[in-house]
């Protein structure tokens, strides 16, 4: 049917209206899209480690950073809630849980914690948080400044628990220190979300300096030990119980680090091996390292600290706290109170894990006792993962 002439330059204005608008709606559409993915995505670290083996230090070395939102062992609530499991049993719900707290989605702790309201102070460790004892989750401390722990958890404390997820999505950081996973293939799902730009730090330590640190806290980790040792809990000799437990953490160390040789080369580089012993022989240089891995910048406040924590004249007022001390003394300090005997021992349940992290074994009380022998290998275990 043939239109009206009149109506034709009406209809073709019309026309040319339509296609200008989609054409301004394309152009808007784009923009947006290309200034989303102009927006930086927040950068994931998991401080990967084991029970005793510094992380709570090194925890705070990225803790204390002001671009940083730090959580100190977000499980221990997941493992609190199921003591009769074990870790492999909870390694899912221990991932669901670390993925949901990447994302700030602190919900997901209302399965793990008692229903009703709740404070920051809920949370396990929340004071070892600089990021909760300063704005926005809490305005007594400024945001950029070292935070005593002691001080925040006297002042901080009654914040609600809201202000963590605000707290987390204010941060171009957020790290989390975790000692419950036991073997990497668990995380190969959040290394590969793309929701997440995960980078993982495998925390390592000496097994015999690890095993005199765990006999000084037996007590506070008894229920994290019966996990770990299961069903053979009750039919273990309790002295045999500590050195079971420690060759189930050196078998998983050793599956964490053999399992970063499996990776293709784009998820490799999204792995960081640190021994604690290099840590506190050069903290500036491995810290710089570990800020450089992760994208952060070693300010000179941050400098500072470091260097006053590791070269204290003490050996540590707590064993959960990081508090000023000799840190090279401390990591040494198995040689001259174990007994020769138990060193031994451990040696023979951790000796594949020793010898590949470059941990040497010693042959005697006498080797033992000379701390002029050096028992750590000088070459870099990380360069090893592409080999």
């Amino acid at each position: 049917m043939m239109l009206p002439k009149k109506t034709r330059p009406l209809l073709f204005l019309f026309s040319q209206m339509a296609i200008f608008a989609l054409f301004l709606h394309l152009i808007s559409h784009n923009f947006n899209s290309l200034s989303a993915k102009e927006e930086p995505k927040p950068m994931h670290v998991l401080v990967l480690s084991s029970w005793r083996s510094g992380s709570s230090f090194v925890g705070q070395l990225f803790g204390q950073h002001p671009d940083v939102f730090y959580l100190m062992e977000p499980a221990w609530h997941v493992w609190m809630t199921f003591t009769r499991s074990t870790p492999w049993r909870l390694h899912m719900a221990v991932r669901d849980l670390i993925r949901a707290v990447f994302l700030c989605d602190m919900s997901v702790f209302d399965a793990y914690m008692n229903p009703g309201p709740r404070r920051q102070s809920s949370l396990f460790q929340w004071d070892g948080s600089r990021a909760l004892c300063s704005p926005p989750a809490c305005n007594m401390f400024p945001r950029d400044k070292i935070i005593p722990q002691a001080h925040c958890k006297i002042l901080c404390s009654q914040q609600p628990f809201e202000v963590i997820e605000k707290a987390c999505r204010s941060y171009s950081h957020v790290v989390l220190k975790e000692v419950r996973f036991f073997n990497l293939q668990v995380l190969y799902p959040l290394l590969r979300d793309p929701s997440l730009n995960l980078h993982i730090i495998h925390l390592v330590r000496d097994p015999r300096a690890v095993l005199r640190s765990r006999e000084r806290t037996t007590g506070e980790l008894m229920i994290d030990s019966r996990i770990v040792m299961g069903q053979r809990w009750q039919k273990l000799k309790e002295e045999d119980q500590p050195y079971y437990v420690m060759q189930v953490i050196c078998q998983s160390q050793l599956e964490i680090y053999k399992a970063v040789k499996s990776l293709p080369k784009a998820l490799k580089q999204r792995y960081l091996l640190m021994r604690y012993e290099d840590l506190v022989r050069d903290p500036l240089a491995q810290t710089a390292q570990m800020y450089e891995y992760t994208g952060l910048k070693f300010l000179p406040q941050l400098q500072a600290w470091v260097l006053n924590i590791t070269q204290g004249q003490g050996m540590g007022q707590h064993a959960f706290h990081t508090n000023a001390r000799n840190a090279l003394n401390v990591s040494q300090a198995w040689r001259w109170s174990l007994p020769y005997e138990k060193v031994s021992r451990l040696q023979k349940v951790c000796r594949d894990t020793m010898t590949l992290l470059g941990y040497h074994l010693v042959r005697s009380e006498q080797e033992q006792r000379n701390l002029s022998l050096d028992l750590l290998s000088t070459w870099t275990p990380s360069t090893q993962i592409e080999s």
